[in-house]
């Protein structure tokens, strides 16, 4: 069902707007992240949310003045603050212009600064020098807002490694920056490479495969991305390991388990989900998703619906999973309906309609959706409102199977034959003593 999704992205045009998120609490929410994330997660909010523009702008705003020098965008986000003010009658948001000022100057003499440093290391020639020079340069064009520079110096790095710690280093800060970029194929490119490095840490190992399935989720490559996100440590959640600058632990448990219902069999669900010890961890940080699981798992799926549609609105406006809700819910639905009938050699399309919140007529339209791509092997009675499995022909079966049998055995019989002929009239190729083939007349 996956393949369904191969023009997911060409459909990424719209930015729907969500008028009642029915479960998104702003500021415990935001608090799981920091950094560019937690800024890009708000204003993506304020663009997405009328009812929470205001509050989403002012924590933005907050989060610039403390934690970055990027004033180029405080500026920007004050005067789409103040538009939205102005617009619902409210006094406008006082912009700290002093701030703004010193913040300007702290930057461009720090840059100043730092490039004179590097010069300087690169006239030595000191590798380790040089490495560092480029770092701390990244590391001041990231907190400016400038990311395309930042990954372009945190990868010059990559010349003046000498030991492993400066590889990952270096494959972490170019994923981070990526990622914020949408630059996927370098965050798959740089996992690689991290991940080939000897002496790689747990937690490492976790923010590596996390990255992995972003990039995969991006794609539309849902069991991919889930694979990854199911093998993630807990230890990811840890204050001290935490990967909060892209990821927090409960969007591991979100888009894991969106991910797995949409692209895993039962079976699958069973071994790598609900049998997951180490990922149970993650869904107990959100309690809906594991009710979800279960309630696909054991074919409770007006539970599973309902749980869809309360929380839809609160994906639509998540940073990395808004593209592919749709898409998302529609396998998992799929899968669903697929589930539902297994069992049966006859089903009553009205009390299927019933158990997924529709009408018979939708139903039908959508059953023969499966049919003709061969998700299930039935046929629908329109007018009993019936749909029926297909009875395979067993007896066509076996008939079937012994002509293969047949002719196995007679290409067998030829063969042997054909060997004892040859054996008759001394016409094969013999091993010598020596190891030497020789042949006989």
């Amino acid at each position: 069902m996956e393949d369904s999704n191969a023009n997911a992205k060409r459909k990424r045009t719209l930015d729907i707007i969500v008028d009642s998120p029915n479960n998104l609490d702003l500021d415990s929410y935001i608090a799981n992240y920091k950094g560019h994330t937690k800024v890009d997660r708000l204003l993506f909010i304020a663009k997405r949310c009328p009812p929470l523009q205001i509050d989403a702008y002012k924590l933005a705003l907050q989060e610039l003045r403390d934690s970055s020098l990027d004033h180029n965008k405080y500026l920007n986000t004050a005067n789409k603050l103040n538009e939205v003010l102005t617009s619902q009658g409210y006094p406008s948001y006082p912009v700290d212009n002093a701030w703004v000022e010193t913040t300007q100057k702290r930057a461009k003499a720090a840059l100043e600064r730092l490039e004179v440093e590097l010069k300087n290391f690169k006239n030595n020639l000191i590798k380790e020098s040089i490495r560092m020079g480029h770092n701390d340069l990244g590391d001041h064009y990231y907190n400016c807002g400038n990311p395309t520079n930042a990954l372009k110096c945190f990868s010059r790095t990559r010349d003046y490694c000498t030991t492993s710690k400066h590889v990952i280093e270096m494959c972490l800060n170019v994923i981070k920056v990526s990622i914020e970029l949408g630059n996927f194929s370098h965050v798959h490119s740089y996992v690689i490479k991290a991940e080939s490095t000897p002496d790689i840490q747990p937690v490492v190992q976790a923010k590596l495969k996390v990255a992995a399935a972003l990039a995969h989720l991006d794609s539309n490559k849902y069991k991919q991305a889930a694979n990854l996100f199911l093998e993630t440590s807990f230890e990811i959640s840890h204050p001290q390991n935490n990967y909060s600058e892209v990821i927090s632990p409960n969007d591991i448990a979100v888009y894991g388990g969106l991910c797995a219902l949409a692209s895993f069999d039962r079976k699958q669900l069973k071994k790598q989900v609900i049998d997951n010890t180490e990922f149970k961890q993650f869904l107990e940080l959100e309690p809906h998703i594991r009710e979800l699981i279960y309630g696909f798992y054991n074919s409770k799926y007006s539970i599973v619906l309902d749980i869809l549609e309360r929380w839809k609105n609160d994906y639509l406006l998540d940073l990395h999973l808004h593209n592919h809700v749709e898409s998302l819910y529609d396998n998992i639905r799929k899968k669903a309906l697929v589930q539902y009938f297994s069992p049966f050699l006859t089903v009553d399309m009205n009390k299927m309609a019933q158990s997924f919140g529709t009408t018979v007529q939708k139903l039908e339209r959508e059953l023969a959706k499966l049919i003709t791509e061969n998700h299930i092997q039935a046929r629908i009675d329109s007018h009993k409102k019936i749909l029926c499995a297909k009875q395979q022909d067993h007896r066509s079966g076996i008939f079937q199977k012994s002509l293969k049998m047949g002719d196995e055995y007679e290409q067998s019989t030829n063969a042997m034959l054909l060997r004892m002929n040859l054996l008759k009239m001394n016409l094969i190729v013999q091993t010598n003593q020596k190891g030497e083939g020789s042949r006989r007349h």
